[in-house]
């Protein structure tokens, strides 16, 4: 969702980046000292210090299990300890956020009484977020259970297939959630079949009655009959004979994150709404032949307008009905559990749509915030968007998104989150009109929305107790400090951050600077202007890039070219040989140096052409541009095939060397002129030439190490759409920068240097050769040819034969 945000840019100025150009800080306390012993004493400051709202106790909503509750701003409480004295651990790892304590104890204060509130009255935050076992439509004892929350509501009926929708009358508790126990038919079968459609009827205040989907229903389809709402809740619970039985295991967490961005409805080549079996079948396939070992699932909660990507959610326990069952969404996540792939679900706990007939924004009568899970008035309304913003503070609203995370790790399977809008999240004003210049005081100040901020650290915290492997992700363009930090030591607790600036300035460069002015150092302070011991996931282009109103990379470097230009049958011109150089170029660099992780949009690998647009009244409502060609990177004379075939061998460089991940991250030699970077990650040496026109022969190039190099990548190979220039066999010797006059010299601050051939708009990474493993496997090879047995002679017509070059070779052409 970050294209509805005004800001769009990410900071400078409060990013940590790494020292000499990227190179890692040397070990230390930095991200790996302990949370100080806490010390109790320190009372919250005044609320009006961060703007988070009242600070005085309020009344809470009844939990399910518990006849009480202490309110969750219980600063005063004295239940719960309050903050600590003494520093917590994020000061160790960034001091200069001292300046900012008493906002970051504040915050602390705060997480830490949510807490102690929800394990006295719940026992764990794991307990807390088991209201998917107790909401909604559930089996107790033989008998069916529907509850809901709804304070709101005067009276509430339960209406349906099962009694002819005639309403059945529900009861009301102290704290606002309602019942209805249906005890099983005689034959023991329940009283609600699974596949009934079912709706909550209501009475506002006001005397009028509304029905609504239950805020907890797990599936939601478009009824064909004429109901007042469009989509119908449908009971889901099959038999234990339909229930998906799972095969395999969750995969071990990958050392390094490469990310299939993907989105089920619009996988297929053909117009219309694609299945979870077709995308289990079809593209499941493609993402691991690639070497991508996590995919990004889009749009898998209900959203009722299907062009909203998946952003405006209506049902969030629901699996989208377009593309199938829950059943089947589980066979799909199985079957890339057994391909080794991790599934993260794109979760939006951000906002909700503000359609009150098919969603949980119905379930709001105006009523009191404390009664509700919404804000109200214009906080509880994101202008930008046209959704309703979520009650963090609010207990019931705590538990059902809590047990939102913990119903898709634990029925579905999901092995972790990237989580939407978290801007939008992080402060009051949503990042709406706000140019983020990296200041620490616009993080830390009275927009700051700390009931988000501790929302967060719960969900980050509760995920990876219950799923100690799981993978959470924040996409924020703020640049937060402290969001991908542990939680224990005053951090958000976020796995990693999306590094949204990176193709902002992708666009910047490709729309308004010419080639030979592309600067070195510019690119590199891009790339690399990330917060220390806070991991990023670098991309050149997401789903966002690919919308209508915008262009992809590949879109954007070729064009029109691109319908008639990309035969691998003949020559290319000049605007399709700069594109195919230049989209290989601009993903390579980002995997070397824009973060610790990686991700690509469906179909971007093979810079898929034209654009995104949903089937919408401003296109006829057609799928035309909803869908992915892949018949273009299959057909083998099409230059498709290359761009997909370099994505295939970056990643499987990635698997064999762990550069993306790495540590070790150095941009040695940075020449403006030339337009030649050289920079290190993990053990590979890369060398890019960004100039349009100039190949350099016998470039001087640094190296960590004295040795012998060899070719890892070459972008200009004959498979991957360039002229074959660079000597994959030929051994590139160091020699000493140092000399009897200086025997302290460096070549820019190594101690070595080697001498390549570097092609314009390529780039080609070297790894140094291990020459005592060389040996021993020549060694081993030797042997084995020596204990082979000889070879069976050959009969005389076959000698003869392969004696006959003109023979063989006209044999060959008639084949």
């Amino acid at each position: 969702m970050s294209r509805a945000l005004a800001a769009g840019r990410a900071p400078t100025a409060a990013m940590l980046p790494l020292r000499r150009g990227c190179a890692p800080e040397p070990a230390g306390p930095a991200g790996s000292s302990p949370l100080n012993p806490l010390r109790s004493g320190v009372a919250a400051p005044a609320q009006a210090a961060v703007g988070s709202g009242a600070a005085a106790p309020r009344q809470a909503a009844k939990p399910a299990r518990r006849a009480s509750i202490v309110p969750l701003a219980a600063a005063a409480d004295p239940a719960v300890t309050p903050a600590p004295e003494d520093s917590l651990g994020i000061f160790e790892v960034d001091p200069s956020l001292q300046a900012y304590e008493e906002h970051w104890r504040y915050r602390w204060n705060q997480y830490r009484a949510t807490k102690a509130s929800i394990l006295q009255h719940e026992g764990s935050l794991a307990d807390f977020a088991c209201g998917y076992q107790r909401y909604g439509i559930v089996r107790e004892e033989g008998a069916t259970v529907y509850r809901e929350w709804a304070p709101g509501a005067a009276e509430a009926q339960l209406i349906g297939d099962f009694n002819g929708w005639q309403g059945t009358a529900m009861e009301r508790d102290d704290f606002g959630t309602w019942t209805l126990r249906l005890a099983d038919g005689p034959d023991g079968k329940p009283a609600i079949p699974h596949g009934s459609r079912v709706k909550i009827r209501m009475r506002h205040s006001g005397g009028w009655w509304v029905d609504r989907l239950p805020a907890w229903v797990k599936w939601a389809t478009v009824p064909q009959g004429v109901m007042g709402a469009k989509y119908d809740g449908i009971h889901w619970d099959p038999p234990a004979a339909d229930k998906h039985k799972w095969v395999h295991r969750r995969p071990p967490r990958p050392q390094g994150l490469r990310i299939y961005e993907a989105h089920v409805g619009m996988s297929a080549e053909e117009p219309g709404v694609a299945s979870y079996t077709h995308f289990k079948d079809n593209v499941l396939p493609r993402i691991k032949a690639l070497g991508y070992n996590a995919i990004q699932l889009m749009a898998v909660q209900e959203h009722a307008y299907y062009g909203s990507f998946g952003y405006h959610v209506t049902n969030p326990f629901a699996v989208s009905s377009r593309s199938g069952t829950p059943e089947e969404l589980k066979s799909l996540i199985d079957a890339a559990h057994g391909l080794g792939i991790h599934v993260l679900l794109d979760v939006v706990h951000s906002h909700i749509s503000s359609n009150a007939d098919d969603g949980l924004a119905g379930f709001d009568f105006g009523q009191p915030e404390e009664a509700n899970y919404f804000k109200q008035g214009e906080a509880g309304y994101h202008r930008q968007w046209d959704s309703r913003l979520l009650n963090y503070r609010n207990y019931e609203t705590l538990r059902y998104l809590l047990s939102n995370l913990r119903y898709w790790i634990e029925e579905l399977r999901f092995d972790g989150f990237r989580f939407d809008g978290v801007t939008s999240m992080l402060y009051h004003h949503h990042g709406i009109d706000i140019g983020f210049s990296g200041g620490y005081h616009e993080y830390f100040s009275p927009a700051t929305n700390v009931d988000a901020i501790v929302y967060l650290m719960l969900a980050n915290e509760m995920v990876h107790e219950l799923l100690p492997s799981a993978i959470t992700i924040a996409e924020d363009v703020s640049g937060m400090p402290g969001l991908c930090r542990p939680v224990s030591e005053g951090g958000v607790g976020f796995d990693y951050r999306l590094g949204m600036g990176l193709p902002d300035y992708w666009i910047e460069l490709l729309k308004h600077v010419k080639d030979e002015d592309w600067k070195m150092s510019a690119l590199v302070g891009r790339l690399c202007n990330r917060r220390y011991t806070e991991k990023t996931i670098g991309y050149a282009e997401s789903h966002d890039q690919a919308l209508v109103g915008d262009k992809t990379v590949a879109f954007r470097l070729m064009d029109s070219e691109m319908y008639s230009g990309m035969s691998a049958l003949a020559e290319p011109s000049p605007v399709i040989e700069r594109g195919i150089a230049l989209h290989k170029m601009i993903r390579t660099i980002t995997m070397a140096l824009g973060g610790e992780g990686y991700l690509n949009f469906m179909g971007n690998e093979f810079g898929h052409p034209e654009w995104l647009d949903f089937p919408r009244e401003g296109n006829d409502w057609s799928y035309l541009y909803c869908r992915r060609q892949w018949s273009l990177v299959d057909t083998d004379h099409l230059r498709y095939k290359f761009l997909n075939a370099w994505d295939a061998a970056c990643l499987a460089a990635d698997d064999r060397y762990n550069f993306i991940s790495s540590p070790w991250q150095w941009a040695t030699m940075i020449d403006d002129e030339k337009q030649v970077l050289v920079a290190e990650r993990g053990p590979l040496v890369f060398v890019f030439n960004f100039s349009p026109f100039n190949d350099y022969e016998g470039l001087q190039v640094p190296v960590p190490e004295p040795g012998k190099y060899r070719v890892a990548l070459d972008s200009d190979a004959w498979d991957y759409g360039g002229k074959g220039r660079v000597g994959w066999d030929v051994d590139h010797f160091t020699a000493p920068a140092a000399t009897e006059e200086e025997p302290e010299a460096t070549y820019h601050g190594r101690g070595q240097s080697m001498f390549v051939l570097s092609p314009a708009r390529t780039v080609v990474a070297y790894k140094k050769v291990d020459e005592a493993e060389e040996a021993r496997l020549q060694a081993q090879q030797a042997a084995a040819a020596r204990a082979a047995p000889p070879a069976a002679e050959k009969p005389s017509w076959m000698a003869a034969l392969n004696g006959n070059g003109a023979s063989n070779g006209a044999g060959a052409d008639r084949a």
